[in-house]
């Protein structure tokens, strides 16, 4: 566990009072109040929690398991066996939202951290001065994430070639290595080091209090627990979870009113739990017999995931893998990124989906109402056909920003291990469609570029080819319109994919107040991507880091003050 306050939930143990059927008995850690009890030890969770200790009991319940002995988290060149490990103790839980396109979670201490490609830039300053955040606190909190366990790349030489064909395409000026967003090309930052290991927000939990700090792992959280006894305003008190062998659990809040259960599960786990824990619109808890804590029609409402498209180019021999490291940041509201060298490995790429969805052969005309996981597991057999040899080259990926389309989350069933029903909406929205295609034609003057076709030995018609050749990728279960490169609105719709930033849910001035504390109850906060209107920067990890750090020492400075 690298750490002596990372536990198995199972050491957690219930007081002996408790009437939790199958809850375990004794003393131990389920003996103590906490100060804060943070569910989720992911991106925001972990500086979070870590700044916390300081000066307060934390406890961190986190559903999946360490990431620190799992070589497909720790090497970037296993990024993508992580994602397509499907199996229950993988870190990345894999879903289809309604829309049907493949989508991951994170499931491991760390949180997406552990799972994505490891970029690291900044929010633009408009974003910080929207949320209302102290821009001298940002700063600190940056800077204390970055000293830690951010590095700056080795740029390859597929990430040199789209640096320069950028320029080339007009996106500038160049400016060269830094976290700060800004408009041009720039190299950003990474999390993985020069070895090629990753490290993890769950690296930050060292600069904790380790005697005020307790962090279990496979401690999934079924509910927060509320006291709205005399018709009191409600109150948190505390959570029930499950350990890894299926027992109930209570974890209990102290009676300082200052102590809070801080829900840091992410975009979809925040609104989730919110849900299954009574807060939420009430015709969609009464489905599953949950009684109505607060009744907010906004919980898991106005949801939106950034639509990624990507057209793969060949190369002439083998390529050096590479994730992000190069970004192009448009005026006309995308950003252009890419990777290289994934997809060629028998044992890996052909059971992946999202940015390393290399496969060519459209096999994914499944009807939306035939999308069972059978047919979805025959459609990914099926894939497993084609030769890897054909993956030798790279990606070039243009990510929206600020989408305007949005969906939301529903109870699919009264279990917090079974994903909610997931809709996004993709350019559902015209401009976004419309910024889709303007970041296309960007690609294409890449594709077109001397410093790139020197690379690929690309030419316009095969700059055609390509298009139609990503439309036939097998990224998701879409039905597709080949030979229709003439259409780009349509190609933006078919190949649309992924990038895993998700935002939303949990918004300030619907479901929680401008600390993001829940409306309607007491003792209760987000601190997530699920309160964000959009994702941060080019790419949230580092925001989302950030914000944990800077809660955590606003929440002491808070009480410092009350005290």
């Amino acid at each position: 566990y690298r750490y002596p306050f990372v536990k198995p939930a199972s050491e957690f143990s219930a007081p002996p009072h408790s009437s939790s059927a199958g809850s375990g008995g004794g003393g131990g850690f389920g003996e103590k109040r906490y100060d804060y009890i943070i569910v989720g030890g992911g991106t925001a969770g972990c500086p979070l929690a870590a700044t916390l200790s300081r000066k307060h009991s934390v406890l961190v319940l986190e559903r999946g398991g360490t990431p620190f002995a799992n070589a497909n988290v720790s090497f970037m060149q296993n990024f993508h066996i992580g994602l397509a490990d499907v199996s229950e103790k993988s870190p990345s839980q894999m879903f289809v939202s309604t829309d049907g396109v493949f989508n991951s979670r994170a499931r491991v201490l760390g949180g997406a951290t552990c799972i994505n490609a490891g970029f690291y830039t900044r929010a633009d300053p408009g974003f910080i001065e929207k949320a209302g955040w102290d821009a001298e606190l940002v700063e600190r909190s940056f800077r204390w994430v970055e000293n830690q366990i951010v590095h700056e790349p080795n740029l390859s030489p597929w990430q040199t070639a789209v640096r320069d064909g950028l320029l080339e395409a007009g996106v500038s000026p160049y400016n060269g290595f830094t976290f700060d967003h800004k408009w041009g090309t720039k190299v950003g930052g990474t999390i993985f080091d020069r070895w090629g290991r990753r490290h993890s927000a769950a690296e930050l939990l060292a600069s904790g209090d380790p005697d005020n700090l307790l962090v279990l792992v496979h401690a999934t959280v079924l509910k927060i627990n509320f006291d709205a006894s005399a018709g009191r305003r409600p109150r948190a008190v505390g959570v029930t979870f499950k350990d890894e062998n299926g027992v109930i659990h209570r974890a209990r809040l102290s009676q300082r009113p200052e102590s809070e259960v801080i829900s840091s599960a992410g975009a979809i786990g925040s609104p989730h739990l919110l849900l299954l824990s009574g807060i939420g619109a009430k015709s969609e808890m009464e489905k599953f017999n949950i009684s109505a804590v607060v009744e907010n029609e906004w919980v898991g409402r106005n949801m939106a995931d950034n639509p990624l498209n990507t057209i793969f180019v060949p190369t002439n021999g083998s390529v050096q893998q590479s994730l992000i490291q190069t970004v192009g940041i448009t005026r006309r509201g995308v950003y252009i990124e890419a990777s290289s060298g994934f997809g060629q490995s028998s044992d890996s790429i052909h059971c992946d989906h999202g940015i390393a969805s290399a496969e060519i052969g459209q096999l994914s005309t499944i009807p939306p109402k035939e999308r069972t996981p059978e047919a979805i597991n025959r459609y990914r057999r099926m894939k497993r056909s084609f030769p890897h040899e054909a993956f030798m080259g790279g990606f070039i990926l243009e990510k929206l920003a600020a989408p305007l389309s949005r969906g939301g989350i529903s109870l699919k069933t009264g279990d917090i291990d079974d994903n909610p029903t997931i809709t996004f909406n993709y350019f559902s929205h015209p401009s976004d469609v419309a910024r889709c295609v303007d970041g296309i034609r960007i690609v294409e003057k890449v594709l077109k570029s001397k410093s790139f076709r020197r690379f690929t030995n690309l030419d316009g018609g095969t700059v055609e080819r390509l298009v139609n050749m990503s439309v036939e990728a097998n990224v998701n279960l879409i039905p597709k319109h080949t030979n229709d490169t003439q259409s780009l609105q349509q190609f933006c719709r078919d190949t649309v994919i992924t990038i895993w930033h998700y935002h939303g849910g949990c918004h300030v001035g619907q479901v929680v107040d401008g600390n993001y504390k829940v409306i309607g109850v007491d003792r209760l906060r987000v601190v997530d991507g699920s309160v964000f209107f959009e994702s941060p920067g080019t790419n949230p990890q580092a925001t989302v880091m950030m914000m944990g750090r800077y809660m955590g020492l606003k929440i002491l400075m808070e009480r410092q003050g009350q005290e």
